[in-house]
């Protein structure tokens, strides 16, 4: 008799709920990338800019997982899919970096940022939702696209804390440099992620049926 630990992967169902997924990401990635960019450039911070220019990655990661999943799903596919993920670590990680160095050299003092505070508190609360929800159904897809989407995800809710911190410390305390080293976090897991994308190794137990 079949258990519930053998039974068959929907592999349709599992395809639409990685749409699904997919799509609000994308809606939320938007209005977020928005609200971030512009409360970054009134402030002058780099780590509300660069928040912002993640979020638009994560739309450019999810839109990936769109094209995979609408053209079809093979690994000719995945493997492209990943590295243009991985490209897209890599570019965040370049200008965060280098702003962050500029920023410090200069001391570049950010304003304090309201609208920024509030922005990095709600992506706490709905980014690890998405990761958790992406993960599951791409392990259960087999599917590292999926999962390396996940990691995109979770990265943003790392820098949502890390803002978080940064934005508060510069709000109560005047600590400037919280903001650029902010991006400088932006950086290394950027680049921890993009490594990991471009070299497909996105979730090392990724097979179909694995919950």
């Amino acid at each position: 008799m079949a258990t519930t630990t053998d039974r068959p992967v929907d592999v349709d169902r599992l395809k639409r709920w990685a749409l699904l997924l997919a799509y609000a990401t994308i809606a939320w990635n938007v209005l977020e990338a928005i609200a971030a960019i512009a409360a970054g450039a009134a402030a002058n911070s780099v780590g509300l800019v660069s928040f912002g220019l993640d979020s638009t990655i994560e739309v450019a990661s999810a839109l990936v997982v769109v094209w995979q999943f609408r053209g079809g799903h093979d690994e000719q596919r995945e493997r492209v899919a990943l590295r243009a993920i991985a490209i897209s670590f890599f570019a965040l990680a370049t200008y965060a970096a280098i702003q962050a160095v500029v920023d410090l050299v200069t001391r570049s003092e950010p304003e304090s940022s309201i609208p920024g505070i509030v922005i990095a508190a709600l992506s706490l609360v709905v980014m690890p939702v998405l990761s958790w929800a992406k993960r599951r159904v791409g392990r259960q897809l087999g599917s590292k696209t999926v999962v390396a989407d996940s990691a995109q995800t979770l990265l943003c809710t790392y820098l949502s804390a890390a803002l978080l911190v940064g934005l508060v410390l510069n709000a109560a305390f005047g600590w400037w440099w919280a903001d650029p080293l902010v991006a400088l976090v932006v950086t290394v897991l950027a680049l921890t992620e993009g490594r990991e994308a471009w070299r497909g190794e996105a979730d090392d137990c990724c097979s179909p049926g694995l919950i």
